[in-house]
């Protein structure tokens, strides 16, 4: 490995490789294909990062002239935003001694920086499917000298259905170059993905087929909790002792909203995370997250691929995950790099059924989740909460007061009724305006004087006794 790639590792701290950066090296660093498994969160970014970063040429490089002034030598696809976000970093600061330009590409921002960067120059492109794509078909982005390429999380690619995009980026980048595939589970599509696109790749799985999906250091929990009494139980644990960075998973967009609200109104600081959220906003909240301005994130599982911060505590599923998949990704946020962890989820009773599936599957102990309540005593046991914890920080936000807004109610300004509106001026509404013109209409004409009858009499009119079409004349 290069000394300047060592010393830059040194200074951040690494110099243990884990097991699969041990196993795949050697065999990458050769420029041999490769499938690389292993568990979320064992670090697989380094374990591709460090052979993309030794096997290009820095510009400083004499040997860069003779080639293709400013055209990506590497290609890095990941299947999300943040995922992307994260394995720049990584790269970034392994490669800080070496001078290489490596850019992230994804969705959701402008397309000028993006192209501006690419038309000055980058040797390495860290990137989503369809930005990558977008940007290759205007011609901006030139994968035709790319001698490593790297499908990261490929399995969650599949999920997203970006397998067809990969096939057309591949399509896009020379035939003899490196292909590494890292994936934490390897469903057929993938295998039939490696067998088209990949030269005789060697396969390392850095643990043994029937060991567990998790990662040991995580300690897991899961209770049968009513969905009214989930912020509740939520709000005591983020109190339990310990407790650093926590991430709050959900099934929904609207729900991770309403659960971050909730908490931040409860007086802990914590911010949401999800696809509806401006591509800023989501940057900023994770940014944030990472520099430890707030110590909560609720999350979707779009954000479950993409987070990588030190000092992840606790991982809360707030709802049952989907399948087996999910929930290994999910848990494997905290535990990671040798750190200890812990996991809860949270099973409604109509999630019984789906649990029981995921339990049975990781061979899990948790067949029959544990009916708890934020008043439950084996919660405050187990996750070392203390006994005085309550469900706020601080006392709710006051609501602004409720204005009633009848027929004749206003100030006279806005509303239906308002100056200007359809009951004239006054503030006295529609109804008000209609009153004012009857109550004129009712004054007698011509200054005559008002009697007691005056609304009958306003309504008479002369009536004619007819026979036969004849007029009757009138009698005493």
């Amino acid at each position: 490995m290069l000394p300047e790639i060592c010393d830059s590792l040194e200074r951040a701290g690494i110099t243990t490789p884990f097991a699969i950066q041990e196993m795949t090296l050697s065999v990458a660093l050769m420029g041999t294909d490769l499938i690389g498994q292993a568990r979320t969160g064992t670090g697989k970014t380094l374990a591709f990062g460090i052979p993309v970063l030794q096997r290009s040429v820095a510009p400083k490089d004499p040997d860069y002239t003779e080639l293709p002034q400013g055209k990506p030598q590497a290609l890095i696809v990941a299947p999300t935003r943040e995922l992307a976000l994260q394995v720049s970093s990584d790269l970034a600061l392994a490669s800080k001694d070496l001078g290489l330009r490596v850019l992230t590409v994804y969705g959701g921002v402008g397309y000028e920086p993006q192209i501006e960067a690419l038309e000055s120059g980058v040797d390495i492109v860290v990137g989503t499917p369809g930005r990558l794509i977008d940007l290759a078909n205007r011609r901006a982005l030139d994968l035709s000298h790319v001698k490593s390429m790297v499908l990261d999380e490929a399995d969650e690619m599949l999920d997203l259905g970006f397998l067809p995009d990969v096939e057309s980026i591949l399509s896009k980048t020379p035939e003899l170059r490196q292909t590494m595939l890292f994936s934490a589970t390897m469903p057929g599509a993938i295998v039939t993905l490696a067998r088209k696109h990949m030269r005789h790749p060697m396969n390392i799985r850095a643990e043994s087929p029937d060991e567990d999906h998790m990662v040991p250091a995580t300690a897991q929990f899961v209770f049968q909790a009513h969905e009214l009494d989930k912020p509740e139980i939520v709000a005591r644990i983020l109190q339990a002792e310990g407790t650093g960075q926590v991430i709050v998973f959900t099934r929904t967009k609207r729900q991770a909203q309403r659960v971050g609200e909730d908490l931040t109104d409860r007086g802990f600081p914590a911010s949401p995370l999800h696809g509806d959220m401006a591509q800023a906003a989501r940057e900023k909240a994770l940014q944030k997250f990472r520099d430890g301005r707030i110590n909560i994130l609720v999350a979707t599982d779009v954000a479950a691929r993409g987070i990588d911060v030190a000092g992840i505590t606790h991982v809360i599923n707030y709802t049952c995950p989907e399948d087996h998949k999910t929930y290994v990704h999910r848990i494997g946020r905290t535990g990671r790099a040798g750190a200890s962890g812990i996991a809860i989820t949270f099973v409604d009773w109509a999630d019984l059924q789906r649990w029981k599936l995921i339990n049975k599957e990781l061979e899990l102990p948790f067949d029959e989740p544990q009916e708890t309540y934020s008043t439950s005593e084996h919660i405050y046991h187990d996750l070392g909460i203390p006994h005085g914890a309550k469900g706020r920080l601080k006392d709710p936000s006051p609501k602004p007061p409720r204005t009633e807004r009848g027929p004749g109610s206003g100030d006279g300004r806005g509303g239906r009724g308002g100056q200007g509106g359809r009951g004239g001026q006054g503030g006295q509404g529609r109804r008000g305006g209609e009153d004012k013109s009857r109550q004129s209409s009712d004054q007698p004409r011509d200054g005559a004087p008002s009697s007691d009858g005056g609304n009958r009499n306003r309504n008479r009119r002369p009536r004619n006794r007819t026979r036969g079409g004849a007029p009757v004349p009138k009698t005493d």
